[in-house]
């Protein structure tokens, strides 16, 4: 029962990787600068942890569906995962919104704008 959440965060890590290579968000966009992100990204929120926890803002909860097992005083291993995570799921989403948004100007411009479109339709003239 210990590794449920561990094996939970391996799963959407799992997902996050799935989703980065299918689309090239992150990783397979640019793997090292990629990989000097996410380590700065989750060494900054570990410090931001560890100023947490030191100053009694932050502490372990107990639960039966972690391991149990701490890289530092109040700090679960859970946590380094999480981090992995977030830091993941921020660069694709991040990098999928780009694309989304540099996709949807390629249309707009292949069709000669949006306006067009909707005032061809109504039978008057598109400028």
């Amino acid at each position: 029962m210990g590794l449920i959440y561990l094996a939970a965060l391996a799963v959407s890590l799992t997902g996050m990787v799935m989703l980065d290579r299918r689309f090239r968000l992150f990783f397979w966009r640019g793997p090292v600068r990629a990989a000097v992100i996410l380590v700065v990204g989750v060494v900054f929120f570990l410090v931001w942890d560890v100023f947490g926890i030191t100053l009694g803002i932050f502490f372990r909860g107990e639960t039966s569906f972690m391991t149990g097992v701490l890289v530092g005083t109040e700090l679960p291993l859970e946590e380094v995962f999480f981090l992995c995570l977030l830091c993941y799921f921020a660069m694709n989403l991040f990098a999928g919104v780009g694309l989304a948004l540099t996709a949807a100007a390629d249309r707009r411009r292949v069709r000669g704008g949006a306006g067009a479109d909707v005032t061809a339709r109504r039978g008057g003239a598109a400028r």
